[in-house]
């Protein structure tokens, strides 16, 4: 590949390698979570995201991203979101408060240059933002936990909304649609592409195989279930994060719909020719996956990358998390976070133990079988048949 150069006080031209700073490919969008399907290790991810919450930190880092340029605040001091400090624990360059105009400037695919917060296509200044550090963060998040108490304000306000509208839902299940797949008396496993989601699924191994619980697949959460070597019986969502392939995979479908019945993800779900119902609901998708459930009889609810704590919730930064908060009220104690389960797994059996069980074994039936009068019997047999066998052995070279 050609390498670009820049002219330089309009006397000469020198690769762009020789300027500072960080020059690569750029990928723009204002959803992080569609930007990630387009990125690729080494990239500059441009974006508008406030409060970039953990686990789209985790997915940027996960794509290998060299620079995050966000055209709004990482830390806008509503909560002390995790995001940023991920990004910067992981090398990452993250550059705040970029000014707009980045959005029109640059195009997804152009190289650009970015050096102490200042972003360059070609040899132009076209936008620039705040490098954020360790220490600016640091900042920020404590000026965050001071208003905290607004945010658990606000939070409750949520709470006693969603209440209000879906009374009905949460007391007594109006609204649930009727599915094929059978729930009634069975574990029921459902899947968020959230926090630990992989660590949680590899543990749960055991549990899968010899509970085989109806897996749910929550939008992303599909396609998590089918890396980790699952079919996913029933795939609840908006469907925006949602692959193809897993739309297709023979799961039933349902879609998440608003209130007034609005359902974006129902169109492309009928274009790809996939039979689905549909699931008008506040709150968000992990909600209704679980009420779900609930409402169809499961016995267990067992839940992988979903939010259990008020700093997830918040993390999340949609005031609709309430719902989450009610939606456990509402299950009590048939569901089972899987984070804890993964913490408890760690560390059960360690290899060295197992090791040690079987040389213990072995062991204890030696000395049985030296002492005791058939131990003896049998090995005198087994003395024998080697003798055998070596004399045939022999015997072939003879």
């Amino acid at each position: 590949m050609k390498v670009p150069t820049l002219k330089v006080q309009g006397l000469r031209r020198r690769k762009v390698s020789d300027l500072p700073g960080v020059t690569a490919v750029a990928r723009i969008d204002r959803r992080t979570k569609r930007l990630t399907k387009r990125l690729r290790p080494g990239e500059i991810a441009i974006i508008d995201h406030v409060d970039v919450d953990r686990v789209s930190a985790e997915a940027l880092v996960a794509c290998g991203v060299s620079v995050v340029v966000n055209i709004a605040a990482s830390i806008s001091g509503r909560y002390p979101n995790l995001g940023p400090q991920i990004l910067v624990n992981a090398g990452v360059t993250l550059v705040d408060n970029a000014t707009t105009e980045v959005f029109d400037r640059i195009r997804d695919g152009d190289v650009v240059r970015v050096h102490e917060g200042e972003i360059y296509l070609d040899d132009d200044l076209v936008g620039k933002g705040e490098a954020i550090t360790s220490e600016t963060i640091d900042a920020a998040m404590t000026e965050a936990r001071a208003g905290l108490s607004i945010q658990i304000e606000d939070f409750a306000m949520n709470t006693m909304e969603y209440i209000r509208r879906e009374r009905d839902l949460l007391i007594d299940g109006v609204g649930v649609p009727d599915i094929h797949t059978s729930m009634e008396g069975k574990h029921v496993l459902v899947v968020v592409r959230g926090y630990h989601y992989k660590e949680d699924i590899a543990t749960l191994r055991p549990y899968i195989r010899e509970y085989r619980p109806v897996l749910i697949g929550v939008d992303g959460g599909a396609d998590a279930l089918m890396e980790a070597g699952y079919l996913p019986d029933v795939i609840v969502g908006d469907f925006d994060s949602v692959s193809e392939r897993a739309l297709c995979c023979g799961a039933e479908l349902v879609v998440h719909a608003y209130r007034d019945g609005r359902a974006p993800g129902l169109e492309r779900v009928q274009q790809l020719g996939q039979p689905a119902v549909v699931f008008p609901a506040t709150g968000t998708s992990e909600d209704i996956a679980i009420l779900l459930a609930d409402d169809k009889g499961a016995s267990l609810i067992v839940a992988v990358g979903t939010h259990g704590t008020l700093v997830e919730f918040l993390d999340k930064g949609r005031s609709g998390m309430a719902s989450t908060f009610l939606t456990r009220l509402r299950v009590g104690g048939k569901l089972v976070e899987a984070k804890g389960v993964s913490r408890l797994y760690r560390s059960r059996i360690s290899i060295g133990s197992l090791l040690l069980l079987v040389a213990t074994a072995l062991v204890t039936v030696g000395v049985v079988l030296w002492f005791s009068p058939m131990g003896k019997v049998w090995l005198n047999g087994l003395r024998d048949a080697w003798n055998a066998f070596i004399f045939w052995l022999v015997g072939l070279f003879s």
